[in-house]
């Protein structure tokens, strides 16, 4: 008797337990996290994951980062129509208004994201984010471009290894200083490149928002509705960066996999990139001698750099479901947060897109990291109507150049021409 009242007993408690359990596990929101794969991104996001977690027990975040860089935009595009995808996503800045467009995200909640709070907190070129009157992403951090150089080519050049060039001219005389070929002086006899143009990385952001104005001219009007560099400044500031290839032949971006592989890999003396590479420098080629410093100036003595970011939105899947939009919008909080933008700076060497983090002395003192915080007071941050082809238009007219000889400043007006359509194809249809 007393037997078949503990088995009661038992089971009852039990059925108790696994209610209990299927309760809680019912109690479980999920949400979809994406970003493109890049492995100092993803490591920095996924303890970020963890600590979210294990704050908020009730909130399971899925992070997805298989995509490759290259395919990322396609794969998002391609996501909404499917009805799968993210909740929360990482983008472009540059991407917002064509995704705008497309209803895959949602303006930012006011209560958490007011446009007061994101002015105070976050860097000014996060105003960016706001398009129609909406915000519709914040970042973790954000970059900007600096000169990266090779300590040791220097040295095999005879150069001083801790100067590096400070004007565009003394760019010019170090990248063919360092240049070394075996069995000729055409590009293909390069064994170590002095500088390698790369318009597919990011020259044609330096081009854009940095040389043209150094040589006196503006990449578009005040309104950013008409595209103005192709003008007289734009080509020679085009011309200059050209002649690297066709006259200088110090670098191509066809030899040792592309510009960006061969400075990391220790074959290249000189090259323009952003803060994030320096986690892909520290995790691919940590023994690399190398120096960061300012962009060069240019004739007309200015700086200027070019300032970016990868952000994050929430989507419309999110917004779809009451219960996932507040998980979404709490997890949006959570790495966007002063401590979030401290991590990522030490994990991926993307500079705090916080303000109350970027003024941290011992990132302004940085030998690496300082020229990209200082650049930030001087950066241009472009608006894109759609990044991608817009930097389509520029590869194009450089490869032209390069491979086909037409003149630099011819190439630069069929470019601009083809921007113009671009730009004047967006507004056509809000308007």
């Amino acid at each position: 008797m007393l037997k078949s009242r503990f088995l009661v007993l038992l089971t009852v408690l039990v059925l108790v337990m696994s209610m209990g359990a299927v309760s809680l596990a019912q109690d479980v929101i999920e949400i979809d996290y994406w970003q493109y794969n890049f492995a100092p991104r993803v490591e920095a996001m996924d303890m970020l994951i963890e600590q979210f977690e294990a704050e908020n027990p009730g909130i399971k975040v899925n992070h997805n980062s298989e995509f490759p860089h290259a395919d990322f935009r396609n794969e998002l595009a391609a996501s909404a129509p499917a009805g799968v995808g993210p909740d929360v996503v990482s983008l472009f800045y540059g991407w917002i208004p064509a995704f705008v467009d497309a209803g895959y995200l949602v303006p930012l909640p006011e209560d958490q994201f007011s446009e007061e709070f994101i002015i105070e907190t976050f860097s000014p070129m996060v105003a960016n984010s706001k398009f129609e009157g909406e915000y519709w992403a914040v970042p973790t951090a954000v970059r900007a471009l600096a000169l990266f150089w090779n300590k040791d080519l220097f040295e095999a050049a005879g150069l001083d290894p801790e100067v590096p060039p400070a004007t565009l001219d003394e760019f010019v005389e170090m990248a063919i200083a360092t240049t070394q070929y075996d069995g000729g002086e055409d590009i293909y006899s390069i064994v170590k490149e002095g500088h390698a143009p790369g318009f597919a990385a990011q020259d044609h952001h330096w081009f854009r928002e940095v040389l043209i104005r150094q040589y006196g001219g503006s990449p578009y009007s005040e309104d950013g509705r008409t595209v103005t560099w192709n003008s007289e400044e734009g080509c020679e500031a085009f011309s200059w960066l050209a002649a690297f290839e066709t006259e200088h032949v110090t670098g191509s971006n066809d030899l040792f996999t592309d510009v960006t592989q061969a400075f990391i890999n220790g074959e290249s003396a000189l090259h323009v990139d952003g803060s994030f590479r320096i986690g892909t420098i520290a995790g691919n080629n940590p023994d690399l001698n190398y120096g960061v410093t300012e962009l060069p100036v240019g004739p007309n003595g200015e700086q200027h750099t070019f300032g970016s970011y990868w952000t994050h939105g929430i989507t419309r899947r999110a917004a779809d479901d009451d219960a996932r939009m507040e998980a979404a919008a709490k997890f949006l909080q959570f790495i966007t947060t002063p401590e979030a933008g401290t991590l990522w700076v030490n994990q991926v060497g993307e500079l705090p897109a916080q303000l109350a983090a970027a003024s941290d002395p011992a990132i302004l003192e940085d030998p690496i990291l300082g020229p990209f915080s200082a650049g930030l007071e001087y950066s241009h941050a472009t608006f894109f109507v759609d990044e991608s082809a817009q930097r389509q238009v520029l590869i194009d007219a450089f490869d032209q150049v390069r491979l086909n000889g037409v003149d630099p400043c011819e190439a630069l007006d069929e470019a601009a021409a083809a921007e113009q359509e671009i730009i004047d194809n967006f507004w056509a249809d809000r308007e």
